[in-house]
């Protein structure tokens, strides 16, 4: 077993993050090789300085913008919006992975009346007109229905046909979110942009535990190091404790986790057996620790468990989006901000796309946190960057504080 220190914790996590030293992850490809590493990037559709999943990449990826992802989504065809970590875009040669939430939702479609004939009419309708959102399906009324996957945000039982089929359609995989204009969806049939060899293939999974496994797999290398847990690391998975337990138990016999302790955290973390010649380049102080200051998306993947985060870093992030203004601490959209080893502050920003300006409503830095010039030009320059990001041609400050 492993032991490093907290410090040497922070360094792997940021290395295998491409968050520390030199970019790792450049261009279009570099997006699409880290989505691949990670497994999922959330998907939120809230857009005050940009999209959950498009800060995720702009982060990590040189030369990012928002056409690169929805490029890779809508274009290339490379990455697929469906369900994971709750809302999420993922690689689209995982696509036999995810057969059993499509079958589930078609037995789930099954038991509502209505709702067979009207995706015959849907399908009839979309292959003759090409891409339709709920607006534009001519497909009238409501109908009781509500769909199998928590994650829609749909419970709603009396809802409109058109979006009920269109939902019911695309938790089925038969229709692919064709593009999105704003927060509204336009479907398209899958088989007009994945061959049949990919939409007809078998589950690599034989049985729910080697999903389990699977799955299980992908989240520790998309954070670095995990423990054996409760964790928000684990949404969108069916998961008891038992089958967690079950499930590290199995990985760590086959070899395919290796459990790591870090000095001052109680209890162990495990990170991937193919991450070891990263573990031993951090261990031998080889790997690039130049720093690099990057503003983090709420839903990064490196905040999944913030608690872990609190226990490697000491710092603590809620995302106060949802909570009422007079009872938040920070601000509506507030991003963690990186600078180098350590998580130094948190700022939050928004675009007047409108108006092209970008602005900074506040800076908050961590106690301790010494605001050198160098610190101050790295954070000058990461908000210009997130301006540009945002189409913005102007930058408006309103207060610095520390908290």
């Amino acid at each position: 077993m492993l032991t490093i220190t907290k410090e040497q914790a922070r360094q792997f996590i940021l290395s295998k993050q491409g968050l520390l030293g030199k970019h790792r992850f450049v261009g279009k490809d570099g997006a699409y090789q880290y989505v691949r590493q990670a497994g999922c990037i959330q998907y939120d559709p809230v857009d005050v300085c940009g999209k959950n999943a498009e800060l995720t990449l702009q982060s990590r990826v040189k030369g990012c913008t928002k056409k690169t992802l929805a490029d890779l989504l809508y274009k290339d065809r490379l990455l697929v919006d469906y369900v994971d970590k709750e809302l999420a875009i993922w690689p689209r040669e995982d696509w036999p992975y995810f057969s059993r939430y499509r079958a589930r939702s078609r037995a789930h479609g099954k038991t509502f009346a209505g709702i067979p004939e009207l995706e015959e009419e849907a399908v009839a309708y979309i292959r003759a007109h090409g891409p339709v959102s709920s607006d534009t399906l001519p497909i009238e009324g409501r109908i009781f229905w509500h769909s199998s996957m928590h994650w829609s945000g749909n419970w709603e039982k009396d809802s409109l046909a058109a979006r009920s089929v269109l939902e019911q359609l695309y938790t089925d995989g038969v229709l692919l979110i064709h593009h999105k204009s704003g927060s509204r969806k336009y479907y398209d049939l899958a088989d007009q942009y994945f061959d049949a060899a990919l939409l007809s293939a078998e589950d690599p999974c034989p049985d729910e535990r080697d999903f389990r496994c699977w799955r299980i797999l992908r989240r520790i290398g998309a954070v670095g190091l995990l423990w054996n847990r409760g964790s928000s690391a684990w949404l969108g998975i069916e998961l008891t404790n038992e089958q967690r337990q079950e499930a590290f138990a199995l990985l760590e016999t086959q070899g395919r986790i290796v459990p790591v302790q870090v000095e001052g955290i109680r209890g162990l973390l495990f990170m991937l057996a193919e991450d070891r010649p990263l573990m031993e380049a951090v261990l031998a102080g080889t790997i690039d620790t130049k720093p690099r200051l990057e503003f983090l998306a709420p839903l990064d993947p490196m905040l999944w468990d913030r608690k872990l985060v609190e226990a490697v870093w000491g710092y603590q992030y809620s995302w106060e989006i949802y909570t009422p203004a007079a009872k938040r601490r920070f601000g509506y959209y507030v991003l963690p901000m990186l600078y180098g080893e350590d998580l130094v502050g948190r700022i939050e920003a928004a675009a007047d796309r409108k108006n092209q300006v970008l602005l900074v409503k506040n800076i908050w830095f961590e106690k301790g946190v010494r605001r050198t010039k160098r610190l101050e030009h790295a954070i000058e320059m990461s908000i210009k960057r997130l301006a540009r990001f945002n189409d913005c041609k102007e930058i408006q400050y309103k207060e610095k504080e520390t908290i």
